[in-house]
């Protein structure tokens, strides 16, 4: 879990939420004069938006209610300084501070971002970023908001997310000032906000009284690598902080904008990329830029592939088909925040506060009149679950706020996305807490004991299975179930096996390819911490062409003592199909232990085997020391202890590759009950179970054992340390996952509801 003092946040931005009244003496900005123009989509504007400089006292109830405990928010330099510079705007800052003092009343950190891309029109009408002026109207704004707010907040954040206002500003025109400048001015842009920072931070310190923590929020997508191949991530580190871009795109890099703030020198490689486009830049510069800062923020929300290629230079990889993406389109790539802020402190050594992360979903209201955003739940506990791993790896991360708390304005993109937790009509200002805010108050109050990372990933395992030849195999496994053998003398089909003698590893998911033994002992809480050195159970299909060997097992203590360890074999039959008047080798006719040996050893093998009838349907528990042997013509499902130990009596003096099978008489001898136990006790018919429940047909101390007939749909809960299903006939759904005959696969411990449609049958078994 995250450390007990972590900060749980919420962020937003003043343009997006506040709000505009006639009276509040603000000034215009450029992205009052970018609506105007209709560059937003469907030409909206956030004149009203969520209307929060009216309703922040219910916003800020609102958010106590939901556990927030620090809110991020910007101030607008154009609503505290009309012009930019000068005159004080006293509504503003009355307002403001009447916020902070509502957020404190209800529990509420505040952590004050003073540039959110507020940037006043009339200081755009002279130039803008572009002229170095800015430095200082930047720095008399960062006095102001020291003298009037330093008293309430001990947080403050210079810029949010210099690579959008300075590339998407102006590069590419598609936010607010709209303009495309050619590279040179571009460049002039970004070393005039970076002094700029380092003024603010300058006045922040000098104006506010008392000891504050300052701090930076760039932004940019994390490269991470495909494999955690030591090339692969070491590749991924050098595109994260190198400048792959072309000069059209040069804006999205990461060390451009961060190497200058924390390490006072920008990098060696952009500076010779980029010669040609530069301003000067001094000794001076440097040093101003390079103010100290307390710590990094950082916004990421997605990031890209990378891997090492066979040249050793970096190789970008390319996204499957059907990716998953946000409601904006956005890669869905939680990997980003693990290797992302790993790389970042890796290189800065600052404590970091991921400042922004959320997802636009397709969020709506339901009959029930609740925000049902399931979407946005997984997205933040994928991402939220790789943070806690890079903190538990050493990345000293202090916080996270996500993005965002109310629907609201979303830039260019206008009312378009919904990345709140909260649900804003926008027509009523009513709001509707989505199923996310919940989810996300549990994460906070338990510092994310409810994520993913600690609960664990509890998919469903679909396993693929092992196949054995044998003397007596045949071909159903493959006429009968569609299984891809490999010969027709396949004898065995081990379907859920972590033994070394046939492992089985998972088909598909987050677990793929690995080796059923290894999430044993690498993810225990998918079993229920089930207190065993080995997964206990091993369940086969076996396809008898002709008949097996006579044999009996050891049970655990035998085995213990004899077989290096190993455990012993208790084991269960359902039959799945036999010939008419079929017959099994159940037990046997000695008497006592002399005439069983005597039987044994005098080859008196029709005076010592006993045969039952059976019937499809039938279910025979074969106990440790039972005598017993499959008969040609007959498939069964075997359920039994995860062992491979059997003692052969007899073998019909077979032949394999030219030599009789090895024996066991001995060891037989000395673990064979006798005298047998009665038939009856061994074999039930299950044929006339009633449809649609689960039907207990075996408890022991090793497994219990149900079969079910699904004929309609049906509803039951994964109460068990695991739950094996195999399914034996027909086809159906499994919580919307399509299954039939012959798939194996195991439900998890915590599991929970498990929903079954279709015409199937299914034999399941636990510990």
């Amino acid at each position: 879990m995250f450390c007990d003092d972590f900060v749980w946040g919420v962020a937003s931005s003043a343009y997006q939420i506040e709000g505009r009244d006639g009276e509040d003496g603000a000034g215009k900005c450029i992205w009052d004069t970018f609506t105007e123009a209709g560059r937003i989509y469907e030409k909206q504007n956030a004149y009203v938006s969520c209307d929060h400089m009216h309703r922040y006292k219910e916003d800020f109830a609102l958010m106590r209610l939901l556990g927030i405990k620090a809110y991020r928010f910007s101030l607008s330099w154009s609503r505290i300084l009309p012009e930019g510079t000068g005159k004080v705007n006293e509504k503003a800052i009355t307002l403001y501070r009447d916020m902070i003092m509502e957020m404190k009343k209800n529990g509420i950190e505040p952590y004050i971002t003073m540039y959110h891309w507020e940037f006043p029109q009339s200081l755009q009408d002279r130039g803008g970023w572009l002229n170095e002026e800015v430095i200082e109207w930047f720095a008399e704004y960062a006095k102001v908001v020291a003298e009037n707010f330093s008293d309430l907040c001990d947080y403050f954040i210079t810029l949010n997310e210099p690579q959008c206002f300075v590339g998407l500003g102006h590069l590419s025109g598609v936010h607010a000032p709209g303009e495309k400048l050619p590279p040179a001015k571009v460049f002039q842009i970004a070393h005039n906000a970076l002094r700029a920072h380092g003024r603010a931070v300058q006045n922040l310190r000098k104006y506010a009284g008392r000891p504050i923590k300052v701090g930076y929020a760039p932004t940019c997508g994390m490269a991470y690598p495909e494999t955690e191949k030591q090339e692969d991530i070491e590749a991924a580190r050098k595109v994260l902080f190198s400048f792959y871009n072309p000069i059209e795109n040069w804006t999205w890099n990461v060390a451009w904008f961060s190497d200058p703030v924390v390490l006072g020198k920008y990098p060696e490689e952009g500076l010779e990329k980029y010669k040609e486009y530069l301003p000067p830049i001094t000794k001076e510069d440097m040093e101003l830029i390079s103010q100290p800062i307390d710590f990094l923020g950082q916004n990421i929300y997605n990031g890209y592939i990378v891997r090492a290629g066979k040249d050793g230079e970096p190789e970008f990889v390319g996204r499957k088909p059907g990716f998953p993406k946000t409601a904006a389109g956005w890669p869905v790539t939680p990997e980003c925040l693990y290797w992302g802020t790993r790389f970042l402190y890796d290189r800065y050594q600052k404590p970091i506060y991921i400042t922004e992360n959320g997802m636009s979903c397709h969020d709506d209201v339901s009959p029930d009149g609740q925000v049902h955003d399931r979407n946005r739940i997984d997205f933040l506990d994928t991402y939220l679950s790789a943070l806690q791993k890079a903190s538990d790896d050493g990345a000293d991360i202090r916080g996270f706020f996500l993005w965002t708390f109310l629907d609201n304005f979303e830039w260019d993109k206008g009312y378009n996305e919904r990345f709140g937790i909260v649900y804003v009509d926008f027509e009523t200002q009513k709001r509707i807490a989505k199923d996310s805010a919940y989810w996300y108050q549990k994460v906070a109050e338990s510092n994310g004991k409810n994520l993913l990372i600690n609960k664990g990933v509890r998919p469903m395992l679909f396993l693929e299975p092992v196949f054995k030849q044998m003397i007596w195999g045949g071909n159903k496994l493959r006429t009968e179930f569609g299984y891809e053998i490999p010969g027709d003398d396949t004898g065995e089909c081990w379907a859920v096996s972590a033994h070394p003698n046939g492992e089985c590893i998972v088909k598909e998911g987050v677990y793929a390819g690995e080796k059923l033994s290894v999430l044993w002992k690498e993810h225990p809480e998918l079993f229920g911490n089930v207190d065993s050195d080995r997964f206990p159970l091993l369940i086969k299909i076996i396809d008898a062409k002709a008949d097996l060997s006579i044999q009996v097992h050891p049970d655990d203590e035998y085995a213990k003592k004899n077989e290096n360890g190993s455990l012993g074999k208790m084991e269960c039959w359902y039959i799945l199909d036999c010939d008419e008047n079929a017959a099994l080798v159940v037990g046997h006719n000695a008497k006592t232990e002399e005439e069983l040996e005597s039987m044994i050893r005098e080859g008196k093998w029709q005076e010592f085997i006993r045969e039952i009838p059976i019937k499809k349907g039938d279910f025979i528990q074969i106990d440790p020391g039972t005598v017993h042997a499959i008969k040609g013509g007959t498939m069964i499902l075997e359920t039994q202890q995860n062992s491979d130990i059997t003692y052969r009596v007899y073998d019909y003096d077979r032949l394999s590759n030219g030599k009789p099978r090895e024996l066991h008489v001995d060891k037989s001898i000395d673990v064979i009950m006798v005298p047998a136990k009665d038939p009856e006790e061994s074999v039930s018919f299950t044929g006339d179970l009633p449809d649609d429940q689960m039907n207990l047909l075996k408890e022991c101390e090793y497994y219990r054992v149900w079969k079910l007939r699904v004929t309609k749909p049906v509803k039951i809960e994964q109460e068990y340390p695991f739950l094996i299903m195999s399914v034996l006939a027909g086809d159906g759904l499994v919580n919307g996952q399509m299954v039939k005959k012959g798939d194996h696969f195991i439900l998890p411990a915590g599991y929970g509801e498990v929903n079954l449609q279709g015409n199937m049958e299914i034999i399941a078994s636990s510990v």
